[in-house]
């Protein structure tokens, strides 16, 4: 991820907190009454955007019926008074909403202090079909909180994203949809404010972390106690391993076997089949993508100020001296350790505690069997070095742009601001960033090819957002330099522009873009963003191919995006891929993909739950173990049954730490295997089930959307 990302669009790292937190499931009872929508009328501070609302009758009697248009921010809107609500006695907000449609969807609170948007609280959920649920949002009310680098937090689970609010001025409140795909409906039935502010929670016993990097205070199915039930669990999938070690109708690459025979290369390549798009493997049969990222021993939390949260942290000069780390500069919520310090792997102690000495190659191989027999016929990416090399499977490689290029100064962005495509430094770093890949694999026929990058900072069409922050950026900035000579080129003078764009730069180091970008403006913009982008991925498919000349370049994997930046992408890639968090890939949402005509990839879909005692869901939550399954299942199908879409990708082998990725916090039951290597036997399930009936889905009559 990631991470992380759309969806990944939400603020998701901050400091959030309260000193303390109730022990896991205990409810706090005290509520009030906001709104009873079973009167059967409106409050008069009830404002939809994008959206209608009326009246209907469930079970649970009557309900305010909210149909979401398809737009960015489909809501109803609360509007409080002018000195606002005084909250400050409870808890957090929830709305109680049935999902009266056949598949989950996301759905959202957001909760306004003085001066939001910028002072808010918003939380989301998942609301799974024909269920009713409570929508909660936890008030963020400090700015310290014991259980700092967790996204999540033991008693509490996911933390409310925003800054602190004072909760005795709340202006206003909203229920929202974040970008849907398309419309949807919810049923709401209530509106109330729960938890009683005053009572004092009680405190997370410590150490709330077990030897083998478990949460301590819950119990679950599978739950390892003892080195000896690791072990006892390892002989058990041995055995079924042993009695399922591939899907049938697969070669051993993971192609369809009785799908036919294509021109073979030796290489993985693309092609049109009857409509729908293709890999077809180095033997010339169809292939569908399945993978899982992040396949790796290296995953670790820090250990740094918090010696007390941890039953066990072994002598780092033992046999556990590997599993000890240093890590520096991440991205963000280490602030409590200044941003770096000792980290220690649980995964990786127990691969040593389950395999014995040589338990990386045990591991390894133990990780191809499992994929095998999963149907699982990718390596994906962020896997490590080892993994790829020793591959049986089929794999893809990631680089990224690395040197001393300039980045857009005027830009934005959540992992870090745009590469200034004009910069003569640009293409030498490409070169740099794939120098490391392509030098390993560029000669093995298993690796399909190479993402590089990963959810940069596109922007957004509505806002021209490239064109916008070079021409905020100093005058010295090369993009900045690059637009201004195309300005000068078509207006001749400063004053030309001025009134063709309504502004009234005194000088052209002055110019900026106005603050409503009228239709002169927009095509000027737009066209030198086509410019950038197409710069950008002409630029990269050239180092791919120079250096990898058999190999695929398979894009940057978007998540915010534009249309110019896909179809220049289309241009020059060979597949263009998306990270997609989303319980689907809606047909409807995704039909203009058709249009481009070009194969795609996902890199990146999860969903978690909070049943064995992980504290985040990650960024789609499915209500339990068995949901996640069934998410699973009915995502890949819509992958495999649009046309342009040749393969999607698990985003991770193994749950993150509960303490938090040393990375930025993330905690999120997001694995196909748990911190103690164990399977998660309903997603195991629901992929073998999917992986086996993937090729009819995809080449029957039906599958076009």
């Amino acid at each position: 991820m990631r991470n992380i990302s759309p969806i990944h669009l939400w603020c998701l790292c901050f400091l959030w907190c309260l000193v303390s937190f109730p022990v896991c499931g205990q409810a706090i009872e005290e509520e009030i009454t906001l709104v009873d929508f079973s009167k059967g009328s409106l409050p008069d501070n009830l404002k939809p955007y994008g959206s209608q609302v009326s009246f209907a009758t469930d079970d649970r009697g009557q309900a305010l019926r909210v149909e979401f248009e398809k737009t960015d921010w489909p809501q109803i809107f609360f509007q409080g008074p002018e000195s606002g609500w005084d909250w400050s006695d409870s808890l957090g907000l929830e709305f109680l909403v049935t999902n009266p449609e056949e598949e989950a969807f996301e759905a959202a609170i957001r909760v306004d202090n003085v001066g939001a948007p910028d002072n808010s609280n918003t939380a989301s959920e998942s609301i799974p079909p024909g269920e009713t649920v409570p929508l909660r949002c936890d008030f963020v009310t400090q700015n310290d909180t014991p259980f700092w680098g967790m996204r999540g937090v033991p008693g509490r689970g996911p933390l409310p994203r925003g800054d602190k609010i004072d909760t005795t001025k709340i202006v206003a409140y909203q229920l929202f949809l974040p970008e849907p795909d398309r419309e949807h409906t919810l049923l709401v039935h209530s509106i109330r404010l729960y938890g009683d502010s005053s009572i004092a929670r009680e405190k997370i016993e410590l150490p709330f972390v077990d030897r083998f990097g478990q949460y301590k205070h819950e119990e679950w199915a599978q739950k390892i106690h003892s080195v000896e039930e690791l072990k006892e669990a390892n002989k058990k999938e041995e055995e079924f391993l042993e009695a399922h070690p591939r899907l049938t109708g697969r070669d051993p690459l993971g192609a369809w076997a009785e799908g036919g025979a294509y021109d073979s290369t030796g290489w993985f390549r693309t092609q049109r089949v009857d409509g729908r798009w293709w890999l077809i493997s180095p033997d010339g049969r169809l292939f569908f993508s399945n993978g899982i990222d992040c396949v790796g021993l290296w995953q670790r939390t820090f250990i740094e100020g918090r010696n007390e949260w941890f039953d066990w942290i072994p002598e780092a000069t033992g046999e556990f001296k590997p599993m000890f780390g240093y890590a520096k500069n991440v991205h963000s919520m280490a602030e409590a350790i200044g941003g770096e310090g000792r980290t220690f792997g649980f995964y990786q102690a127990n691969a040593y505690r389950k395999y014995g000495e040589d338990y990386a190659r045990e591991w390894r191989n133990r990780t191809y069997r499992r994929f095998a027999s999963w149907g699982v016929n990718t390596v994906g990416n962020w896997s490590a070095a080892d993994v790829l090399e020793n591959s049986p499977l089929p794999f893809v490689a990631s680089a990224g742009v690395s040197g001393k290029h300039r980045r857009i100064e005027g830009g934005e962005g959540y992992w870090g601001k745009m590469h200034d495509v004009f910069d003569p430094e640009f293409e030498n770093s490409v070169g740099n960033g794939l120098k490391w890949a392509t030098e390993k694999f560029s000669n093995n026929p298993l690796c399909i090819g190479y993402f590089v990058d990963n959810e940069l900072s596109w922007g957004n069409d509505d806002d021209c957002s490239i064109a916008v922050w070079s021409l905020r950026s100093p005058p010295d900035q090369p993009c900045r330099i690059a637009i201004i000579e195309d300005l000068r080129s078509k207006y001749e003078t400063l004053d030309h522009l001025n009134q063709a764009w309504g502004t009234n730069a005194k000088s052209w180091d002055d110019l900026r873009t106005p603050g409503e970008i009228n239709a002169d403006c927009r095509e000027d913009l737009n066209s030198f963003i086509h410019k950038f982008c197409e710069k950008y991925f002409e630029t990269l498919a050239n180092q791919v191919k120079a250096n990898a000349p058999n190999q695929l370049y398979l894009g940057c994997r978007f998540s915010g995006y534009t249309r110019i930046a896909v179809e220049a992408c289309a241009k020059f890639a060979d597949v263009i891929s998306f990270n997609i968090y989303r319980t689907t890939v809606d047909p409807e949402a995704w039909k203009w993909l058709e249009e481009i005509d070009k194969p795609a990839m996902i890199g990146e879909f999860h969903f978690g739950a909070l049943d064995r005692g992980m504290f985040h869901p990650g960024l789609v939550e499915a209500p339990n173990q068995a949901g996640r399954g069934e998410f699973y299942e009915r995502y890949v199908r819509s992958v495999a049954k649009h046309p342009n879409f040749v393969g999607c990708h698990w985003f991770q082998y193994i749950d993150e730490p509960i303490t938090g990725r040393t990375h930025d916090g993330e905690n999120y039951n997001i694995g196909f295997v748990d911190v103690t290597d164990t399977p998660y036997r309903e997603l195991v399930h629901s992929a073998q089930k999917v992986h086996s009936e993937v090729y009819n889905i995809r080449s029957s009559e039906s599958a076009n959307p």
